[in-house]
């Protein structure tokens, strides 16, 4: 077995342990620093609140629901005023601008209170069929 020992080029510094323990802290409090902000972040995303479509404002709609900014929310308080409330989620793609993916997308984020007016109402929204897209 060799047991020589390296002798390091010309111009090439010493090893020096100490500046390398200190970049690797750095790097360490750096990544550590990073994790904990993604943590939060997704933390924060997954407490989102669930808005009633049937009493929300338009400022409440474009503040919760995902894909539906300003004018879409302003069109489901709109449609909501003239064909009264709605009775399930899936009516919400009658809205003009509102597709059945944007409902999908957010079918955890959305409440149909108001507006069910008994229990039966409640069990037949939760089967309720499909709406067909005009």
């Amino acid at each position: 077995m060799w047991r020589g020992t390296l002798v390091l080029p010309a111009g090439m510094p010493a090893f020096q342990s100490k500046p390398q323990g200190v970049a690797a802290m750095k790097l360490f409090t750096v990544m550590l620093k990073s994790l904990v902000l993604a943590l939060l972040l997704t933390a924060s995303a997954q407490a989102t609140d669930k808005v009633d479509i049937n009493t929300a404002t338009a400022a409440e709609l474009d503040r919760v629901l995902v894909n539906v900014g300003a004018t879409k929310a302003q069109a489901i308080v709109e449609y909501r005023q003239a064909n009264g409330p709605f009775k399930s989620v899936e009516e919400l793609a009658l809205v003009k601008g509102i597709g059945l993916k944007t409902v999908e997308r957010n079918r955890d984020l959305i409440g149909v209170g108001a507006g069910t007016a008994s229990a039966a109402g409640n069990a037949k929204a939760a089967t309720a069929r499909p709406v067909e897209r005009r």
